[in-house]
């Protein structure tokens, strides 16, 4: 009775194993010829950063070989594809997708791992915005504008600009250079050679993705503006903030090396490097019937300690402005028996020539400018 049961059952199981053998045939025979509606995704749709990958998910496990021959994606971008698995497929651009553009993929017919066969179907995905430019200083418009190391153009973008080279034009034509803060949202620009009075300046901001060509950049704003015109300015009495409207107003004559600019109006010297501004201090010069002649000179000899035949007295740090040492620059004077005259002489014209500067900026000015040091008297 058991040797009969056994052989049932393993008849039974024979016929099972056949039956599914048949029955997974015909499902096979019958899949290759019918097709079946695909899943396909994307795993992020918007915001495409330029050198981003695109990722699709597929519902059924596809047989790779040759499927994506037959994608077809527009705009035209060449792109390179690898398969994650045989559910997922990476899009990644050989250069850059293009900023603020509509993409659409078109995917062929394909053959499961199933062998069934999938329709085609079509996805779309948008790229990222360039950055926006939120605002510009000095603002669109301005006619007194003062640009300068204090006062530099600044440009605020939405967002950080990382992704983009950021290119700057400003015309009349001039280079600039420039800084940005450490999450690129915002950059300080001056040109490379100092602004000139009174003129209009126009601002083109243009973008392009990182690893992009130059011809890939694209305009995203644009200012304009008029600098300020040094003659209307209106000088402070008060000597503190004389000075300071100084350091704001005063332009360098003289753009390459060290030179020492003297403004006998408001009676003040401003020192300069490479055409950038150093310092200012108040001086003194000649009065009325002794006064400083205007001109261009340089400094032709130096003394720690000059002795003046003429008037009887000593002139520290002197620094001759003429060969024959008829007037320089120099510290408050002394006399022989140790008197020294007052600071408050400075910013009114009382010498009988020279330049004076008060006890501290002399030595500076005297340490800092060699024999040879252009100076220019106005």
């Amino acid at each position: 009775m058991a040797d009969k049961l056994k052989k049932s059952v393993k008849i039974f199981l024979a016929l099972a194993i056949i039956f599914a053998g048949v029955l997974g045939l015909a499902y096979g025979i019958q899949a290759r010829f019918q097709i079946v509606k695909m899943g396909a995704s994307l795993e992020k749709n918007s915001d495409i950063a330029p050198a981003d990958p695109v990722v699709i998910d597929y519902s059924f496990p596809l047989l790779a070989k040759g499927y994506a021959d037959g994608i077809r994606i527009t705009p035209a971008t060449e792109v390179n594809f690898q398969w994650a698995s045989n559910k997922k497929l990476v899009i990644t651009p050989k250069k850059n997708w293009q900023p603020e553009t509509e993409y659409h993929i078109f995917l062929p017919q394909s053959t499961t791992v199933f062998l069934a066969k999938t329709g085609g179907s079509e996805l779309d995905f948008s790229t990222v915005k360039y950055p926006r430019v939120t605002s510009v200083t000095p603002s669109a418009g301005t006619t007194d504008a003062l640009v300068d190391a204090e006062s530099p153009i600044v440009v605020d973008f939405d967002r950080s600009t990382q992704d983009f080279f950021i290119k700057f034009a400003l015309d009349p034509d001039s280079q600039v250079i420039y800084q940005n803060n450490r999450e690129k949202t915002e950059f300080k620009l001056l040109p490379k050679y100092p602004v000139i009075d009174g003129r209009q300046y126009d601002l083109k901001i243009y973008a392009k993705p990182a690893n992009a060509d130059d011809a890939n950049y694209a305009q995203i704003g644009e200012s304009s503006f008029k600098t300020f015109t040094i003659a209307d300015v209106v000088w402070e009495k008060d000597f503190t903030l004389r000075l300071a409207q100084a350091r704001m107003y005063t332009r360098p004559k003289i753009t390459t090396g060290k030179y020492i600019d003297i403004n006998l109006a408001q009676q003040i010297m401003t020192t300069f490097e490479d055409g950038k501004l150093l310092d200012t201090y108040m001086v003194y010069s000649g009065k009325p019937g002794y006064e400083t002649p205007p001109g261009n000179y340089k400094i032709e000899n130096k003394a720690p300690r000059a002795w003046s035949s003429e008037f009887g007295l000593f002139m520290p740090w002197w620094n001759a402005l003429v060969p024959s040492g008829k007037f320089g620059i120099h510290e408050l004077p002394e006399w022989p028996g140790g008197y020294k005259e007052g600071a408050n002489h400075l910013g009114t014209p009382v010498s009988h020539g020279c330049v004076r500067l008060g006890v501290g900026p002399a030595k500076t000015v005297y340490d800092w400018a060699p024999i040879g040091t252009p100076v220019v008297v106005y």
